[in-house]
Formats: structure tokens, C-alpha cells, sequence
């Protein structure tokens, strides 16, 4: 497997992970703010409809960019910013722009992912480089819940907050990484 490729992976498990500590503890975590039921299901509706809509947007928009590439790392930034803001969350009202901000990242991010991945990929393993990048994803986050129900029970909602943050970082660290060294071999090319 080529070493970008392996990056990008690495980055995306590194999210993943991330993501994946606060899994199904996102209910608890909404109850201990105050919401309820209807809170945790307009937050997760306005996930899904703000990363819906960027998702659309920024496809559009970067289509034919040169800087579609760019994008993984601002959209791994924006995620990491938004991952740590939970430790600034005291409400419904901020869980819900935490939220409508990890949907606008996480679009901004993947439809630049996946046209990176696919556009580095040798015709015989596409079936199985895709199985991988999307198997990684499960199996990952997967694991992550059960770290992040151990960290939310025996410490706190802050310290997996700032768990999430760091590895996010990471993710982000390492997605900056790649572009630079793709940007670099395009120069020399």
C-alpha cells in the first residue's frame, strides 16, 4: 500500500477513534446537560441535515478545485475545534452548534477523502482498498466506544472530551503531514 494511502488511513483512524469514544454515551451526555429525548434526537437531526447540505455544497464547490486536497486538513481542523468545544458545552443550545459544527467538518473533509483515496488506487485492489477504508472505520470506532464508556465511568465527560480533542489533533497533525508531502511531490513532478 502506497504511504498516502497509508496516511490517509492512519488520519482517518485516528478520527474515527476519536469520534468513536463519545459513541452512544452522547445520550448520557445530553441528559447530564439538561436535554432530553427530543434534545438528543434535534441534535443528531441537525447533524445529519447540516452535514448533509455542506456535503452537498462543498462538493460543488471543490469539484474541480485545485485545492480540493487541502480540504481534508481544514475539515480534520474544524473537527478537532469543534471536538474540544464540548468541553465548553453547559446547554442545549451549545450541544447543538457543537453538532451543526461536526456535521460542516466532517463534509468539508470526506467528499476530498474519498476522491483522494480513489484517485490513488490501482484498478486491481479497488474493491479491497475500499473494503479497508471502510472496514477500518467499524472496527475502529468499535473498540473506541468501549474505551470512551471506561473513561466517561471511571474519570469524566471532560477527560474523554479532552482525550477526543488530542487524538483529533492527531488526526490532524498527520492529515497536515500528508498534504504538505503531496503538495511537495507535485512541485517536484
Amino acid at each position: 500500500m502506497p504511504r498516502p494511502i497509508r496516511l490517509l488511513l492512519l488520519a482517518s483512524s485516528l478520527w474515527y477513534f476519536s469520534e468513536g469514544l463519545l459513541g452512544p454515551l452522547f445520550a448520557v451526555f445530553t441528559e447530564r446537560i439538561g436535554g432530553d429525548l427530543l434534545d438528543i434526537t434535534v441534535a443528531w437531526a441537525l447533524y445529519l441535515v447540516a452535514s448533509g447540505l455542506a456535503y452537498l455544497a462543498v462538493g460543488r464547490l471543490l469539484n474541480r478545485s485545485r485545492w480540493k486536497f487541502r480540504m481534508i486538513a481544514v475539515g480534520y481542523t474544524l473537527n478537532t475545534v469543534f471536538t474540544f468545544a464540548y468541553l465548553l458545552v453547559a446547554d442545549t443550545l451549545g450541544l447543538l452548534l457543537v453538532q451543526v459544527g461536526l456535521g460542516v467538518a466532517e463534509a468539508v473533509a470526506t467528499p476530498s477523502w474519498d476522491a483522494y483515496y480513489a484517485s490513488r488506487l490501482a484498478d486491481t485492489d479497488d474493491t479491497f482498498a475500499w473494503g479497508i477504508a471502510s472496514g477500518h472505520t467499524q472496527l475502529i470506532s468499535g473498540v473506541a466506544i468501549a474505551i470512551g464508556g471506561l473513561i466517561a465511568n471511571f474519570i469524566s465527560f471532560e477527560a474523554l472530551f479532552v482525550t477526543m480533542g488530542l487524538i483529533s489533533l492527531a488526526a490532524t497533525l498527520v492529515q497536515i503531514r500528508l498534504t504538505l508531502l503531496d503538495e511537495r511531490a507535485a512541485r517536484r513532478a
